[in-house]
């Protein structure tokens, strides 16, 4: 069974919640994924993700990525993919695709998404960014909305 790829990608971008029902081979296979993946891996991935997301009109004027940053960020990630899917996970990836077909391969490459990000935000100038928003909030509006102090 040949899975759609540009689903499989648009789902890592997609922030989406992972699914509740997963099933154990997607569990198995996202398993596979992480654990075969290092650090640099997960970094590469994160920087295509940032890559496409700049690519949004709303986000044009947030990055100034060159052509050749983006295609050595595709060049990076189709290795990547090439490699989790075709030797590293291979069995789990095909089990995966049998058993619960597109949501199991999407499922799956949601968490190793979501472990790419965590890559980024365990860096504390990446951390501050993300924090630097609190300050900004109105915790008297928040606090009575919320039922807080």
């Amino acid at each position: 069974m040949k899975f759609p790829l540009p689903i499989l990608l648009l789902s890592l971008v997609a922030a989406l919640p992972l699914s509740a029902q997963a099933g154990p081979k997607a569990e198995a296979l996202a398993a596979c994924l992480g654990d075969s993946t290092t650090g640099k891996d997960r970094k590469d991935l994160a920087r295509w993700i940032f890559i496409a997301m700049a690519s949004h009109p709303e986000n044009k004027d947030l990055s100034n990525v060159t052509q050749p940053a983006r295609d050595g960020a595709d060049e990076a990630a189709a290795r990547l993919f090439t490699a989790l899917l075709a030797e590293r996970c291979t069995v789990q990836a095909r089990e995966a695709i049998q058993a619960e077909g597109q949501a199991g391969m999407v499922t799956a490459f949601q968490t190793l998404g979501a472990l790419a990000m965590q890559e980024l935000m365990s860096n504390p100038e990446v951390a501050a960014a993300v924090g630097g928003f609190e300050r900004r909030i109105d915790r008297a509006k928040m606090d009575a909305a919320l039922g807080g102090k």
